[in-house]
C-alpha cells in the first residue's frame, strides 16, 4: 500500500501548506471568520457541499445503502432538500444581514436579549457536530494504517485544528475546495462504477437481493419523516451552515451557489446508496454496516485509487470537521464569551480580533478531540447535536424570520422550554428515540407563540432597523471592497 500511503500523506501536507498560505490572508475579523464576505459562485458551491457532505453522509450514507438499499440515500437527501430550502427562500435574506453568527441575527430581530442562551444551544451543538466528524478519523486510519483509535483522533484532529487556527476561513475555505474535488472523483467518479461493476451492474444485484432493496421507501415512512425534521430543518438553522451563507460575495451568489450545491447533494445522496447496495451483493454478511466503506475499497479498489478514495473518505470528515470547529470557536467568542465580559470590540480592531478567535479555535479544538476520544457511539452524538439544534432553535430563527408577531420574550421561552423539553425525553425514552425531536420541537413553538402573543410587541424601531438590514440598505453596514480577481 505504499502508492497509497503516499497519496495520503501528500493529500495530508497539502491540507497544511493551504493553512499556512490563508493566514497571510486572514488579517481582519472578517477575513479571518467568513473569508472577507468575498467568495464568488463557484468557491460557494464547492465549499458548500463540502461542509454539508461529511463523514456521516460519505461512511454513514453507504452503511445505510449496505442496510436498507436504494431508501438508504434518504438520509443524506434529506440534507440536500434542507440546503436547497435555505438557499432558494432564506440564504439572500441571511447574506444581507452582514452578521457572524445566527445568536446576532435573533438580536437584531428581537432587539439585543436573545444571544447568550441561544449562544449556549448553538455551542453545544457545533461541539458535538465536530465531535462525530474528529471521531470519524479512528476508522479511516483504522483502513489505512491499523492504527490505534486514540492516536487516530489525535492525528486527523491535530491536522484540522492546526490549518483551521492558521488562517481561519480562508484556510478552510481553500481547503475545501480541495476536499470537493477529491470526493468527486473518489466517490463519484472512482467508486461508484468500480462497486457497480464489482458486484455485477444493476441486473445482477437486482437478482441477489430482495425486492425491498430497490423500493424507495423502504427505509420507512417514520424514518424519512425523522430525517426531514432533523437534517432538513437542521440545514436551515445550524451556525455551520450560516457562517458559509456569510462567505458569499453577493446575495444572488448566496442563492444560486448553495442551489447547486443542494443538488449535489441529492446525486451524492443516490451515490452513497447505489455503492453500499452494491456492497450488500459483494459481501452480504459484515458485522456492521459502517463498514461497508472501508472494506469495498480495500478490497476492491487498484493501488493508488484505493488511496485517493480513502482521501476522499478523510476529505469529507475533514472539511464538515473544520466548518462545525470554526462555528464553535466563534459562537463561544462572539456570542458567549464577549458578552458575558460585556465586551463587543468594534471590526477595527483587527488583530486583537482575529488574536482572540485564533485562540478560541485552538481552545475548542483541544475540547473536541478530548471529547472524541471519550466518546465511542458516533450516532448517539449526531442525534444530541441536531435534537438540541431543531428543538431549541428551529422555531426562534424561523419564526423572527416569517413572523412580524414574535418577541424576544417567546424567543426566550422557545429557547428554553424546547431545549428542557428535548434533554429530558432524550433521558426518559432514550437518546436515539423519534419523541425528544417531535415532542421537543412542537414544545417550542406552542411557547413561542404563547408568550408572543402574551407579551409586547416588538418595538417598532427595531423592526424598521431589522427590515432595513434584511433588504441590505442598512446605512451603519459598510461592505467591504471586493477585489478586481474575486
Amino acid at each position: 500500500m505504499a502508492v497509497d500511503y503516499t497519496v495520503i500523506v501528500v493529500y495530508l501536507a497539502g491540507m497544511l501548506a493551504m493553512g499556512w498560505w490563508g493566514m497571510r490572508r486572514a488579517k481582519s475579523k472578517s477575513e479571518f471568520l467568513v473569508a472577507g464576505r468575498r467568495l464568488g459562485p463557484t468557491m460557494y458551491s464547492g465549499t458548500m457541499a463540502a461542509i454539508v457532505l461529511g463523514g456521516a453522509s460519505t461512511i454513514g450514507g453507504v452503511g445505510l445503502g449496505y442496510q436498507y438499499g436504494l431508501s438508504g440515500a434518504w438520509m443524506v437527501f434529506t440534507i440536500g432538500l434542507g440546503l436547497l430550502a435555505l438557499s432558494v427562500f432564506f440564504s439572500a435574506r441571511i447574506a444581507r444581514l452582514k452578521v457572524y453568527t445566527v445568536s446576532e441575527m435573533l438580536d437584531l430581530r428581537y432587539g439585543g436579549r436573545a444571544g447568550v442562551i441561544s449562544g449556549l444551544v448553538m455551542w453545544a451543538y457545533t461541539l458535538m457536530l465536530a465531535v462525530t466528524s474528529t471521531i470519524a478519523y479512528a476508522t479511516i486510519f483504522d483502513v489505512l494504517f491499523d492504527m490505534n483509535r486514540t492516536v487516530a483522533i489525535i492525528l486527523g484532529g491535530s491536522i484540522v485544528v492546526a490549518y483551521s487556527t492558521l488562517g481561519g476561513m480562508w484556510s478552510i475555505t481553500l481547503t475545501d475546495m480541495v476536499q470537493f474535488v477529491v470526493k468527486t472523483i473518489g466517490v463519484l467518479l472512482l467508486l461508484l462504477p468500480i462497486a457497480v461493476v464489482k458486484a455485477g451492474g444493476f441486473s445482477e444485484m437486482k437478482a441477489k437481493l430482495p425486492t425491498e432493496y430497490f423500493d424507495p421507501l423502504g427505509i420507512g415512512g417514520e424514518t424519512i419523516f425523522t430525517y426531514v425534521l432533523i437534517y432538513t430543518f437542521g440545514m436551515l438553522i445550524g451556525q455551520d451552515i450560516w457562517q458559509r451563507v456569510f462567505t458569499a460575495r453577493s446575495d444572488r451568489t448566496a442563492k444560486w451557489g448553495g442551489t447547486v450545491a443542494g443538488t449535489y447533494c441529492l446525486a451524492y445522496a443516490l451515490a452513497g446508496a447505489v455503492i453500499g447496495t452494491a456492497a450488500k451483493v459483494l459481501y452480504p454478511k459484515l458485522g456492521s454496516p459502517d463498514d461497508a466503506f472501508a472494506t469495498i475499497v480495500k478490497d476492491e479498489l487498484p493501488m493508488g485509487v484505493r488511496g485517493l478514495v480513502l482521501a476522499a473518505a478523510l476529505a469529507a470528515v475533514m472539511s464538515t470537521s473544520s466548518g462545525a470547529l470554526i462555528a464553535c470557536a466563534t459562537v463561544a467568542n462572539n456570542d458567549i464569551w464577549s458578552r458575558l465580559r460585556g465586551v463587543v470590540r468594534p471590526d477595527g480592531e483587527a488583530h486583537d480580533e482575529v488574536k482572540g478567535n485564533r485562540v478560541f479555535i485552538l481552545i475548542m479544538g483541544l475540547a473536541v478531540i478530548g471529547t472524541a476520544i471519550a466518546l465511542n457511539n458516533v450516532v448517539e452524538a449526531l442525534t444530541v447535536a441536531y435534537n438540541l439544534l431543531v428543538g431549541g432553535l428551529l422555531v426562534p430563527i424561523l419564526g423572527g424570520l416569517l413572523w412580524r408577531r414574535g418577541t424576544a420574550q417567546g424567543a426566550l421561552a422557545s429557547v428554553v422550554v424546547g431545549g428542557v423539553a428535548v434533554i429530558t425525553l432524550m433521558a426518559t425514552h432514550g437518546i436515539l428515540a423519534n419523541e425528544p425531536v417531535y415532542y421537543g420541537l412542537l414544545a417550542s413553538l406552542a411557547a413561542y407563540l404563547v408568550v408572543s402573543l402574551m407579551t409586547k410587541p416588538t418595538d417598532a424601531a427595531v423592526l424598521a432597523a431589522w427590515r432595513e438590514r434584511l433588504a441590505g440598505r442598512d446605512p451603519e453596514l459598510v461592505s467591504e471592497p471586493v477585489p478586481a480577481h474575486q
